[in-house]
């Protein structure tokens, strides 16, 4: 008997585990953001950082492989 890999389930598994790992960071950024508006300081790399952070769930969508899923990090 073979173990067949549901790859809809695992993407979104994948995906809810990604949530759950960005989401301290997204409010790391989110205070970061609003201190740099107070102070006047650039947000430009605050920005972009808290959009990858959005965009993380779709690189568990183009991954082909099972191997793949589990190599996406928020870090």
């Amino acid at each position: 008997m073979s173990i067949t890999i549901n790859m809809t389930k695992a993407k979104a598994i994948t995906k809810d585990r990604l949530r759950a790992e960005r989401t301290p960071l997204l409010q790391a950024q989110d205070v970061a953001f609003q201190r740099a508006l107070e102070s006047g300081a650039d947000t430009t790399a605050i920005v972009a950082e808290k959009q990858r952070l959005r965009d993380i769930t779709q690189l568990a969508d183009q991954a082909p492989t099972l191997e793949q899923l589990k190599q996406i990090e928020v870090k």
